[in-house]
């Protein structure tokens, strides 16, 4: 078979929802900047999506996976840790 995959399963870290919400606030002070090309429906998804992605790393309890995928490499790939 063509390549191989290497699946990992993680279970991340609660303060990994800090970047998340960074991301939601740099998002919401630079809508102005796309509004004219987005609609509000598409800005309230984007808070919403970001804000449960948080609240459930806070909550421990969601997974974090990982693929990788390498064409032509045989064997096992180990990701640098």
């Amino acid at each position: 078979m063509p390549g191989s995959g290497d699946w990992r399963c993680r279970y991340p870290r609660a303060d990994y929802d800090h970047p998340l919400m960074a991301w939601r606030e740099t998002f919401d002070a630079h809508w102005h900047e796309i509004a004219n090309r987005d609609n509000e429906r598409t800005r309230r998804m984007f808070r919403y999506y970001r804000s449960v992605c948080a609240g459930a790393l806070r909550a421990r309890n969601l997974q974090l996976w990982q693929v990788v995928y390498s064409l032509g490499r045989p064997g096992r790939y180990d990701a640098p840790r």
